[in-house]
């Protein structure tokens, strides 16, 4: 295991390497960056991928063949791999055959990084390990993970602050060993706590790592249910909240208000949040509807395609 942990940790290098006394392109060759980069979420496919229409291994490719050349990986899909360097291997070079970024991998069912017990936080940390090694194997950036603890959800301050300390303790501990593989290790609002954006914020500033950061997701701004009731957190003034410690951000195209109400997602003045910033990373499509995905993130795709078309001509 450590000399697996010292090949990873080193794998970058070899790639620096290759470029040391390549001639550079001049200021005219280079392409100005775009204002934001798009990418795609694995689990926009996740029916076909849990119904095995779709291979794990195949993603890169699709994503090509829908002209998106940035994948996000979610673990679920190959859960069982994140130890089998043949496996990982093969992932790589499809996505690399591609000319496909890999960009992070969302991790699921890996523990509480808020567990009741220091030890239990410390098993949780164990649990993702091997996935910041396979995401520096991979060349991605981050991986995803959620901000659950024992805490049940409520809007008493003292579980708040409570879920909090054990969250950021979790977080803390993580983001320490995945600082050695130049990993970020990101929070998604993914409902209850977390998807109080101003809650998620200060346990980022809590945990006081700089390989911690946040995923906000436009449409994860509902925290609970209470009977048919749903509570949940506006997503614009959320987004705002969550980007001073983005390290990416996921795209649904519904939002929500705080009277527990779904919108369509206002893409001109989401996306105007974001930049003002200073962030243009990558903007991860997340959202695909079942029997017609490839055509529904076509349709996010080209709206995005749009937005940083004007955005861009209005400099």
């Amino acid at each position: 295991m450590t000399n697996r942990r010292e090949f990873l940790k080193s794998a970058g290098l070899a790639t620096a390497a290759l470029s040391i006394g390549l001639p550079q392109m001049s200021f005219k060759e280079k392409k100005a960056d775009p204002l934001f980069k798009i990418s795609l979420a694995e689990w926009s496919l996740n029916k076909a991928l849990f119904a095995g229409k779709i291979d794990h291994l195949d993603f890169p490719i699709l994503a090509k063949q829908h002209e998106i050349d940035a994948v996000e990986y979610v673990n679920q899909f190959f859960k069982d791999k994140a130890t089998d360097m043949a496996y990982l291997r093969e992932m790589k070079t499809r996505a690399d055959g591609e000319g496909v970024t890999s960009v992070l991998i969302m991790c699921d069912g890996e523990g509480m990084l808020g567990a009741a017990t220091s030890e239990g936080r410390k098993q949780t940390v164990e649990n993702h390990k091997k996935w910041v090694e396979a995401a520096k194997f991979l060349g991605c950036h981050a991986i995803r993970v959620n901000a659950y603890s024992a805490v049940p959800w409520s809007t008493n301050p003292a579980d708040e602050k409570t879920a909090m300390d054990i969250t950021s303790s979790g977080l803390r501990q993580l983001c320490e060993f995945a600082d050695d593989f130049d990993i970020n290790v990101i929070i998604e609002n993914h409902g209850g706590f977390s998807s109080n954006a101003k809650w998620l914020a200060e346990m980022i500033k809590e945990t006081g790592h700089p390989r911690a950061g946040t995923l906000p997701d436009f449409g994860n701004f509902r925290i609970a249910s209470e009977g048919d009731k749903n509570i949940s957190y506006d997503s614009y003034r959320g987004v705002d909240e969550l980007m001073p410690y983005a390290k990416g951000v996921s795209l649904k195209p519904v939002v929500w208000d705080d009277q527990g109400r779904e919108h369509p997602l206002d893409y001109t003045r989401m996306i105007k949040i974001v930049l003002a910033h200073d962030f243009h990373g990558y903007v991860g499509i997340e959202h695909g509807v079942e029997g017609r995905e490839w055509d529904s993130i076509f349709e996010i795709r080209r709206g995005l395609e749009d937005v940083r078309r004007t955005l861009e001509a209005e400099g």
